[in-house]
């Protein structure tokens, strides 16, 4: 509706400029300038068309007004600089031709004349290739900057991921160097040790050192095959074998997810090892529903002796961000008797969202 108005108002303004003036050259100088003006339209598709239709009226005295308004929209589409002179001076003359065969002008006067007739013809082409190269060079600095702002980015992501890979070699060195050694001494522990029970330990130390050494070694990307992780089942037993007191509770058999599996594994691990820390001697309960969506459930009592020394960490926030990622939600409550509880809701299908490599 925009463009209709405009185009309306710009034929009906330059008409009325053409029926106000009074100097009535020829007997068609009206109709032609008439004419003229509300052929400016025709400027929109063909530029030079409508230029070809001022030159009558430009001639009979009276065309000057849609002259210039066709003119200014040759000059914002035409880039040729020869083709946009050619039809100012064309313009130039057809409005000094009626001058000339029917007058006797002077050198000086007609010059002159020639002169303010090229720039009145060529002002307002000028000023529309003007617009139209400050509007080029405003896009092309747009592209540059925004060109700039894409390089600048790639270079700052590719400095991240030099250091994550640095941090990376880092923590693989200094703790796989450590849990290199405790696999070798619980080894060299369970060959020398004459108690069974000690053997059985330091073997079980040694199973756990190299599975951390392996899932460490698959979160930081230096494996190219995936992680094979225990099963819920295998977990509880891990935990009964250190002492706390598990019930397990496994239903339905949706299909999961890499991405869902790894977090309810992590979900049921970070929250037995909350519990032999914060709460030893808890009982504790684990239900996992594997239906659509998969609801996983870790509750435990209060403890029945002093809870450790050792501070929380983060563990509970990196666990909620690794649901999250995952496409579902963690939830973590105190109980009323004391205890503790952790409960997530994960996707039962595969939603082929973003997972978060395990670490």
């Amino acid at each position: 509706m925009k463009p209709l108005l405009r185009e309306l108002l710009t034929v009906l303004l330059t008409t009325g400029v053409v029926l106000l003036s009074q100097d009535r050259l020829f007997p068609w100088s009206l109709w032609t300038a008439v004419a003229a003006a509300v052929c400016l339209p025709i400027r929109l598709r063909w530029p030079w068309l409508a230029s070809l239709l001022c030159i009558p009226a430009v001639a009979g005295g009276l065309g000057w007004a849609p002259a210039l308004v066709a003119q200014y929209r040759l000059g914002r589409t035409e880039k040729s600089i020869p083709f946009q002179l050619f039809w100012a001076a064309l313009l130039t003359f057809a409005a000094l031709l009626p001058s000339v065969l029917t007058e006797v002008i002077p050198l000086g006067t007609l010059l002159l004349a020639t002169a303010f007739a090229f720039g009145l013809a060529a002002a307002p082409t000028a000023l529309g290739a003007l617009v139209t190269t400050r509007k080029d060079l405003t896009q092309s600095l747009y592209e540059t900057r925004r060109a700039q702002a894409a390089e600048l980015e790639a270079k700052e992501t590719s400095a991240r991921a030099a250091e994550r890979a640095r941090i990376a070699r880092e923590i693989h060195d200094s703790v796989g160097h450590h849990a290199t050694l405790i696999a070798v001494e619980s080894a060299a522990l369970a060959a020398t040790a004459p108690d069974p029970s000690t053997r059985e330990v330091a073997l079980r130390l040694r199973s756990l050192a190299k599975e951390s050494l392996s899932e460490m070694r698959a979160a930081l990307g230096l494996l190219n095959t995936g992680t094979t992780y225990p099963s819920v089942q295998e977990l509880v037993d891990r935990a009964r074998v250190a002492g706390v007191s598990v019930t397990l509770s496994e239903t339905g058999d949706a299909a999961v997810s890499p991405a869902v599996s790894r977090a309810l594994f992590r979900v049921v691990q970070e929250a037995l090892t909350n519990v032999t820390k914060h709460a030893p001697g808890a009982v504790v309960t684990v239900s996992v529903d594997r239906s659509s969506p998969v609801r996983v459930s870790v509750v435990n009592g209060p403890g029945v002796s002093p809870p450790s020394d050792e501070r929380g960490g983060s563990g509970l926030h990196g666990l909620s961000e690794r649901v999250r990622l995952a496409g579902g939600t963690l939830t973590t409550a105190y109980r009323p008797d004391g205890g503790f509880s952790v409960s997530a809701v994960l996707p039962g299908a595969d939603v082929g969202g973003a997972s978060l490599d395990d670490g």
